[in-house]
């Protein structure tokens, strides 16, 4: 008869489930780090597209400040990235290839896995910010006070959560390949009608009375709120929807992965 496994007799200690979360965590950032095909557009297309719209591209649009608008927008495109590619891609390639059923077999708290994926996520949004701020501040004159910008970073990382959730239902669905076609499916078009490329008011009426359908566009006026772009912003209208996308996705995720 073979010896009862260890991890199954010996309840695990505090201490060793945060020392397993923390080196999922670790692992998943080097995994990341390792894969330039996901660091370098994650990074340098949001730059890169503000540059050429705020920066490289002269005009002037009403009332609002061009160069903070597009900081502002372009953030939260940014932020969406890491967590629809990095949530919704390398978790259908992670279950195509049996990883993810082997890491539920392990002694490894499941939620270890999500918890690293969640944290590989907002620290690739977080260098997008950064690197955003950088350019906005150095080349778009960009003056925003700091207890401004803070509260944009911070509403920017917690918004980034409901396109996490709805990584993790496109992870949930579909295979690695085409998770990929899907997530760009969703990202661009959801981007541009969400008015994340260039504002709403260039679009017809009809596309501006649609934007309240995507997520994108409720995060984009808290952070278009914050920046002082618009007025009036409801935050907690805005905030309890993007609570509801987070709820609603994780809830159709759930179901999916408990029917595996």
């Amino acid at each position: 008869m073979n010896a009862p496994s260890l991890h199954s007799s010996l309840p695990m200690t505090g201490a060793q489930n945060l020392r397993l979360y923390a080196l999922e965590a670790w692992y998943e950032l080097l995994r990341m780090a390792r894969t330039p095909a996901f660091v370098i557009p994650t990074l340098a297309f949001p730059v890169a597209f503000y540059l050429m719209f705020a920066v490289l591209i002269p005009g002037q649009w009403g009332s609002f400040q061009k160069a903070t608008y597009l900081f502002a927008t372009y953030g939260v495109f940014g932020v969406i990235g890491p967590a629809l590619f990095g949530f919704g891609v390398g978790m259908a390639m992670e279950r195509e290839s049996g990883l993810l059923e082997l890491k539920r077999v392990s002694p490894m708290p499941i939620a270890a896995y999500f918890a690293a994926k969640i944290a590989m996520s907002l620290i690739a949004a977080l260098c997008v910010v950064l690197l955003l701020s950088a350019a906005a501040m150095g080349l778009g004159d960009v003056r925003m006070a700091f207890g401004d910008w803070t509260l944009l970073l911070g509403a920017l990382m917690l918004g980034a959560l409901p396109f996490c959730a709805l990584g993790l239902l496109i992870g949930s669905l579909v295979k690695g390949q085409a998770a990929v076609g899907i997530v760009n499916l969703i990202y661009l078009p959801m981007s541009v009608l969400s008015g994340l490329w260039m504002p709403l008011f260039a679009f017809p009426e009809i596309i501006q009375k649609l934007a309240v359908v995507w997520p994108a566009w409720h995060l984009a006026q808290l952070a278009l709120g914050i920046s002082g772009q618009i007025e009036g912003v409801n935050v907690l209208l805005h905030s309890a929807v993007l609570i509801g996308f987070t709820v609603f996705f994780l809830a159709l995720a759930a179901l999916r992965l408990k029917g595996r």
